[in-house]
């Protein structure tokens, strides 16, 4: 009777052990192998912009590696909503010492949809690499993103924006040597995301319509001739506009205003008497000299 009710003991003990272990092995699994972070699953970002209209677009917590040219201009864009805190890490690993000339100063910007600069409330945003230096590391955290804002304010509000990064200083020598950068994006959100009751009608996004490329010009429409019932050309004569119009009223007027100007500033033709001794009556004649005269 003791065996039998030891071994139903077992028996029960064991069937309880087994029962824990299936309901803790989820449990267990799920603590050995956490989810992955955003950004191990967004693909790494290896290319950027050299103007506004060409900004790489870039997703916050997307990593960005590429290899560039020391005095390139290097652009991308994000998208930031109502309430967020952006925050921009960037690390630039400079070429070799020897072959710089001397220190660098680098300068991270950012820009909003209307491209206006937002000022940075942290980060190194003009940061000065020695000659030795390896590597120069730059920051920039944006102000939280309002929901709405006075026009005049140019406080930051949900849209795109805009991240540039450019060396400022740099002897000439140094100018195309390979660097390479590596940008970090990161926003934090916060749980009032409309602190002022307020609400934007439409983010602050360019329109950005790219044109499409032609490799051949455009065929030109061959302009149909109208028949204007003459038989001959009339290709000779200018095209009646109302600038010739004007041209023939203003030349009439010019005109008369010259021939009125004439009348009244000439001078009248004045008849001034003769002497006495040259006053002549029309029937009286003058006698002739005698011969003693003549002589």
């Amino acid at each position: 009777m003791r065996t039998t009710s030891v071994r139903r003991c077992a028996g029960a003990l064991s069937a309880a052990a087994a029962a824990l272990l299936l309901s803790a092995g989820p449990a267990a699994a799920d603590i050995a192998s956490p989810s992955p972070s955003p950004s191990d699953s967004l693909p790494p970002v290896t290319t950027a912009g050299s103007s506004f209209l060409t900004a790489t677009a870039v997703q916050p917590g997307q990593p960005v590696q590429l290899a560039g040219s020391t005095g390139d201009y290097l652009y991308w864009s994000f998208t930031a909503e109502a309430g967020q805190t952006d925050k921009i890490a960037i690390t630039v690993t400079l070429p070799p010492t020897a072959s710089r000339h001397g220190a660098s100063s680098w300068a991270v910007d950012v820009f909003d949809g209307l491209r206006r600069r937002q000022a940075c409330t942290a980060g190194a945003q003009t940061p000065t690499a020695a000659a030795g230096a390896a590597s120069v590391a730059l920051g920039c955290t944006l102000r939280q993103v309002r929901a709405w804002a006075e026009p005049w304010s140019g406080d930051p509000l949900p849209g795109t924006y805009y991240v540039r990064l450019a060396v400022t200083g740099l002897p000439e020598p140094d100018l195309g040597l390979p660097m390479q950068v590596a940008m970090q994006i990161t926003a934090h959100d916060s749980d009032d995301t409309q602190p002022e009751g307020g609400e934007l009608k439409a983010p602050l996004t360019q329109p950005v319509a790219a044109g499409t490329v032609l490799t051949s010009a455009p065929p030109v429409a061959a302009e149909e001739e109208k028949d204007t019932g003459w038989n001959w050309s009339w290709g000779w004569l200018p095209d009646l506009s109302a600038r010739w119009a004007w041209t023939a009223v203003g030349g009439a007027i010019a005109a008369v205003t010259g021939v009125g100007g004439y009348r009244l500033t000439r001078h009248p033709r004045r008849r001034f008497p003769e002497p006495d001794d040259f006053t002549r009556h029309p029937r009286q004649r003058i006698p002739e000299p005698d011969a003693f005269d003549r002589r």
